[in-house]
């Protein structure tokens, strides 16, 4: 299960435009009572009625009422209370809608229209054109991720890229297409349906529902496999430069980058450190990417790929392991033993690091909800979780492991998580 990319710290919009704008209340006045300080505008059917095309009616429709007050002998309180409702309901729809906008998104990307906008601006027609699609349909869709910020409207009719749509582009360094895709895709949105079954049993639900577990699936689907391998990739090098800056390789020799991937992490550590040698230890389609990363680094003739699996061993004798987005992706038996296995191995005076998020001990009101939807995302489509500082103290003692240090890696949302044998 992949981390929510943690390298944009406080992404979400903080403020949000109404859900529908506002309207003079029809025939019929007032239908009820609605959200505290809000006006339910209804017909003479009791249905709250909006200008659209060809007339037509929506459903029951609220909208901030700056002029009315609340019955109440305390005005000040009620003042306050007031103006509290009203700062959050646009927040709460926002959220309530997000559902909508991650589809929207996610069609986005897997049409291609970030690639087919590119630099230019494009009308509905000719996209429409492009794709096989009706322009007043695909007008629509335009102008949603507009409002967005997923593109902006130029003039009417004329669609560019905005600066989020840019991050979409394929064809661009650091884009952010694999992930959009992945973190859209059926296979990890699906076992969400399941999440009142995993929080009762605290069985993944993505194993019920594709009928085997999620690294197993993604690995019979190369499409899938790909896709997945592309995003971790993305991840990662979003941290790579503050992990190596970070890392002090005084008196080290060799690094061992423990599910090291496509090569990025150890590419950048080994490429700050021109005396060390280093290992990338993953499965064959794991690393597949690696020795094209690595000699195209320049630190291909300093490091060995060597195939296996970390639930059984890790290389021996290295005196650093590095363990970036592994720990997290496994409850704490299997966490347990791939920590064991690093703690036999290293050298003597030796460090095993893991790179991931540190939870705090109380969410708190600047907490990085992306840390908190990864975690709840791994309970319903695997087994990982992320963890406290007290969670990995833990950990590491099972392993026979003393958790020595906990660093923060700005300008990401990941951790240096420093342990040494006991």
């Amino acid at each position: 299960m992949p981390p929510v990319p943690g390298a944009h710290p406080g992404g979400q919009h903080r403020h949000a435009a109404p859900v529908h704008g506002p309207a003079e209340p029809a025939a019929g006045g007032r239908a009820g009572p609605g959200p505290p300080g809000r006006r339910l505008l209804a017909g003479r059917t009791g249905r709250a009625h909006r200008a659209g095309p060809a007339g037509r009616r929506a459903g029951p429709m609220t909208v901030p009422d700056t002029d009315e007050r609340a019955t109440t002998t305390d005005e000040p309180s009620a003042r306050r209370a007031q103006t509290g409702a009203d700062a959050a309901w646009p927040e709460l729809m926002r959220l309530v809608f997000g559902g909508m906008a991650s589809r929207l998104v996610g069609y986005c990307v897997r049409l291609g229209l970030p690639d087919a906008i590119g630099d230019d601006e494009r009308t509905p027609q000719e996209l429409a054109l492009r794709y096989d699609a009706r322009a007043d349909t695909m007008f629509r869709v335009l102008r949603a991720l507009a409002a967005l910020r997923v593109l902006t409207e130029t003039t009417p009719g004329r669609f560019a890229l905005a600066p989020m749509g840019a991050l979409l582009r394929g064809d661009r360094p650091g884009t952010l297409r694999p992930l959009a895709r992945m973190l859209t895709d059926p296979a990890m949105t699906t076992a969400w349906d399941g999440l009142a079954h995993s929080v009762r049993t605290g069985e993944p639900a993505f194993d019920g529902i594709f009928g085997t577990d999620f690294f197993s699936y993604v690995g019979g689907r190369p499409d899938l496999s790909e896709l997945y391998n592309a995003a971790m990739s993305q991840v990662t090098h979003s941290v790579a430069a503050a992990v190596a800056e970070r890392t002090d390789l005084a008196g080290v020799r060799t690094v061992v980058d423990v599910g090291g991937g496509d090569g990025t992490l150890l590419a950048a550590v080994l490429a700050a450190n021109p005396g060390v040698r280093g290992v990338l230890y993953d499965s064959a389609s794991g690393s597949a990417e690696a020795a094209g990363n690595l000699r195209r680094a320049g630190v291909g003739d300093r490091c060995r790929i060597e195939v296996g699996d970390f639930f059984e061993r890790v290389p021996a004798d290295a005196d650093l392991y590095l363990l970036k987005s592994v720990i997290h992706g496994w409850g704490d038996g299997r966490a347990t033993g791939i920590l064991r296995h690093c703690a036999e191995a290293v050298a003597p005076g030796g460090r095993i690091v893991m790179i991931d998020h540190v939870l705090p001990d109380v969410v708190g009101p600047a907490a990085n909800a992306l840390a908190y939807l990864t975690d709840v995302g791994m309970l319903v489509n695997g087994q990982g979780l992320e963890r406290t500082r007290g969670d990995l103290e833990r950990l590491c003692g099972k392993a026979g492991l003393s958790l020595e240090d906990v660093t923060p890696l700005p300008p990401t949302d990941f951790h240096w998580i420093e342990s040494r044998p006991a």
